[in-house]
């Protein structure tokens, strides 16, 4: 069985694509978990320092930050590979009248 490095592994598109938008959610996440300790939400700042293990409390939250915006953003771009193909012809319906029973029935 042949085995793949780390370094080889991001000449695929694919798993590129997937390292970068990964990296996006990281950022958004470590963003909006400052943005939320800095303006002290709810008192979460405060919460969280008062805490015997603050860092255990900030691990977590910025854990189920990544998870959440990293996959999103992985999800985003993997739902959005098939836009480039489809940009050129229009969307909508395909232009051909119903046919005569439907009409009459005054179904869509």
């Amino acid at each position: 069985m042949r085995t793949i490095s780390r370094a080889a592994i991001f000449r695929f598109a694919l798993f590129r694509m997937l390292a970068i938008n990964l990296g996006i959610g990281l950022l958004i996440a470590a963003m909006l978990a400052a943005g939320l300790l800095w303006l002290d939400v709810g008192g979460l700042r405060h919460l969280i320092l008062a805490d015997r293990s603050p860092a255990v409390a900030l691990g977590l939250l910025l854990f189920g930050f990544v998870i959440t915006f990293g996959s999103a953003a992985m999800g985003t771009a993997i739902m959005a590979l098939g836009r480039r193909e489809k940009a050129d012809h229009p969307r909508g319906g395909t232009g051909k009248a119903l046919p005569a029973t439907i009409r009459q029935k005054g179904l869509p």
